[in-house]
């Protein structure tokens, strides 16, 4: 062999030991590589789910809230199985959320994926969608536009902020909890996970309930179908320490009130205390009080809403009062009523009446005041000179007032129980002198009343009770109609039914 030879075969012989040794190599990086292309694709991948269906749309599509305010899909779905005495029913309906069998997610929790994470949270229909029932043994009837009566928000609310600092919320066992849901985490996901979601998971959690708990714990339970509208975006969204609350302020919860025909209601005084006759205005509050920043907003998808909701009538009673008992109510309500609040035809709803839309003062009207105070001029100036500053959707309207809008009454039949915090079981107990009103009972139920509103029993448990006596839960005031005799109150509760 000659010395070229030898040569040339050392180089072989070397070429074909590094040859495995060049092939692992390869490989491991064309696996780091195609670790990084999945990561940066599902980084990259940002955008939330369409309905053709305005309902649907309604129910479930996003108004932008996830991306502040949301938490993880996956995180979502593995809280029942993390925390199960908090969610006895296995899912979210243990605190009023309601399932329409479409999807997984209740109703008014809407996903979106943000930097290649799927993220939940509220959208309008959380607090704008209740069911009713004829009698016990009926199928609960799905209804979007009613008060969402049937939620208890803040008991929802207090579980996940108990859950930020509960050890259970630790990386290893909210993994575990997502497999056991059925929403594992795949290889490239994992890896995402651990660098970027985990991590600030709980980071988020904690910061929300050291500005939010606060307040809770100043507060009376909101109870079911109730929200205090304001004050958690005072903590929330203008960072105001609760302590600076005033004592006057702190408390404001009220019911969710229905959103039915939008459009009539146009230049109406709007919300409880009639504090903005923009429903344009008033709808971007709303949103804000969901979750949305003026960051994340999606204001195309609220206009979208809004549009649907000019013209959405509720449905048709289905009392059947007496026709002649509905007649003599109707002499009476026009008499007495129908300047403030409009009046119902066999056509539709009339929204007409000198005084429907305006404010009536609150030593007129006498009923409950935590709500409206708790909507300050502070707040209000805050409002107008920060909220989307320099841009179209800049607050302008909003104004601070001495009472509550006199609100028209389409669709009363869903919406009890009556008063603007709810503290009235039945249009019955609303034409009974305020001192001989139920002072306690259960909220919550979805039978309707033959008496108008829900059937609400009496409190049979502490954790259930409705009590009047709690602030805010005043049931006081509006005493038109208390002095009629037996008869005309039966019959303009039968014109009443028909609403």
């Amino acid at each position: 062999m000659t010395a070229v030879s030898a040569v040339e075969a050392a180089l072989a012989q070397r070429r074909r030991r590094w040859r495995p040794v060049l092939w692992l190599l390869l490989a491991a990086v064309l696996v780091v590589v195609f670790i990084a292309l999945g990561l940066i694709i599902r980084v990259l991948q940002s955008g939330t789910p369409y309905y053709s269906d305005d309902d649907q749309h309604f129910r479930f599509g996003s108004i932008g809230a996830e991306v502040a305010s949301g938490i993880p899909y996956k995180v979502w779905q593995a809280l029942p199985v993390l925390f199960p005495e908090d969610f006895p029913a296995g899912d979210y309906s243990s605190f009023g959320f309601l399932y329409d069998g479409t999807g997984d997610l209740p109703i008014g929790i809407s996903k979106r994926r943000v930097s290649g994470v799927d993220l939940v949270w509220f959208n309008c229909a959380v607090c704008h969608a209740g069911t009713y029932r004829e009698s016990e043994e009926d199928a609960p009837q799905i209804v979007t536009g009613m008060p969402a009566h049937q939620l208890d928000l803040h008991g929802f609310t207090t579980v996940v902020l108990g859950a930020a600092s509960d050890p259970r919320m630790a990386p290893d066992s909210l993994r575990t909890a997502m497999t056991e849901a059925g929403v594992g985490l795949g290889p490239i996901e994992s890896i995402l996970w651990n660098v970027a979601v985990f991590p600030r998971l709980r980071e988020g959690m904690i910061a929300r309930a050291s500005r939010l708990q606060p307040l809770l714990d100043r507060q009376p339970d909101w109870a079911h179908g109730r929200v205090d509208t304001f004050n958690p975006y005072k903590v929330l969204e203008f960072d105001w320490p609760t302590d600076t609350l005033s004592e006057q302020e702190v408390v404001g919860a009220s019911d969710f009130p229905s959103i039915f025909l939008q459009g009539p209601r146009a230049d109406m005084q709007l919300h409880w205390d009639g504090n903005n006759p923009s429903l344009a205005e008033r709808n971007l509050s709303a949103a804000l009080g969901a979750g949305v920043t003026p960051e994340t907003v999606d204001h195309g998808s609220i206009e979208r809403v809004a549009e649907w909701l000019l013209d959405l009538e509720p449905p048709t009673s289905p009392h059947q009062p007496n026709a002649d008992a509905v007649a003599r109510g109707f002499d009476i309500y026009m008499r007495d009523c129908a300047s403030c609040h409009g009046w119902q035809s066999p056509d539709g709803y009339v929204f007409e009446g000198d005084l429907l839309g305006d404010i009536t003062p609150l030593d007129e009207v006498g009923t409950d005041p935590n709500r409206l105070h708790s909507y300050t001029q502070a707040f209000r100036d805050q409002q107008v000179s920060e909220l989307f500053k320099d841009t179209p959707h800049a607050f302008r309207q909003f104004q601070k007032t001495d009472g509550y809008a006199n609100a028209p009454l389409d669709g009363l039949w869903l919406r009890g129980p009556y008063l603007h915090n709810g503290s009235v079981p039945t249009l019955a107990d609303l034409l009974t002198p305020s001192p001989e009103r139920p002072k306690t009972f259960v909220r919550g139920g979805d039978v309707i009343d033959p008496l108008g509103g829900f059937i609400s029993p009496p409190c049979t448990t502490e954790a259930a009770c409705f009590d009047t006596a709690t602030r805010g839960n005043s049931n006081m005031g509006h005493v038109w109609g208390t002095d009629l005799d037996a008869p005309g109150k039966s019959d303009l509760i039968a014109y009443l039914l028909t609403f």
